[in-house]
């Protein structure tokens, strides 16, 4: 997006952001509402705190459109890593599970993956933020509680292999809202027999929103600065 206009968050402005690993989708938020002193910001479209990649937010009266990116399609590049498999199907949490590759060779897993596109129904992890009973799954998972989670249907519109070198694959996906990419991992992880956890996952696209046009959190507080400098 372009910073060399002056930007109106007060009144409302769309921002694509490139978040950066280790951020929650609402530390994005809560950075831009305390660099420009505004409190209506909101995000569309929750990244894992281990994912970066594109994030929608919108500031001012641009807030009351946040639901019209709800629906969009996604793209992800994904990596994933076989042989192994943790509780939250990412490296957030150790790894439970080993299990040989010996037998998994880049023809297998391409094979794998042309699976994977369609309608399908998926249960989200207990490692999110889902809300079961007023309650984030995420917290039932920390107190070592499952609890049932009825599947949702979504859609793999396409899913491409970009470099197969086992452990390691890397992938592209376009997917329909509510995918969860690390529940599709090990469920190509289960289906390869071998078990898989994501390993890495950056979000690239947002319906007609492109990473590329994004800014970063450095460029936004570089901004800010420049502004602070013509009022003084």
């Amino acid at each position: 997006m372009e910073l060399s206009r002056e930007l109106h968050f007060a009144e409302g402005e769309l921002l694509l952001v490139r978040k950066p690993a280790g951020w929650t989708s609402f530390d994005v938020v809560h950075k831009i509402r305390r660099m420009f002193g505004i409190t209506k910001v909101g995000h569309a479209g929750t990244l894992d705190p281990l994912a970066t990649g594109l994030l929608i937010v919108c500031t001012g009266k641009k807030t009351k459109t946040l639901g019209d990116f709800v629906g969009l399609e996604k793209e992800y590049d994904a990596e994933m890593t076989l042989g192994e498999r943790t509780e939250s199907y990412d490296s957030a949490t150790p790894v439970l599970e080993t299990r040989s590759t010996e037998d998994i060779d880049e023809r297998r897993v391409r094979a794998v993956l042309a699976e994977f596109t369609g309608p399908r129904l998926q249960v989200p992890p207990m490692w999110s933020a889902v809300s079961v009973k007023g309650k984030r799954l995420y917290r039932y998972a920390r107190e070592g509680v499952e609890v049932n989670r009825p599947p949702r249907e979504i859609v793999i519109h396409a899913i491409v292999p970009l470099s197969v070198r086992v452990p390691v694959v890397r992938f592209s996906v376009t997917c329909s809202k509510g995918t969860y990419v690390r529940s599709l991992v090990d469920e190509i992880g289960e289906r390869l027999g071998c078990g898989a956890y994501l390993s890495a996952l950056e979000r690239t696209r947002i319906g007609p929103y492109n990473l590329a046009d994004a800014v970063t959190i450095e460029e936004l507080t570089a901004y800010r600065t420049m502004q602070e400098s013509k009022l003084t």
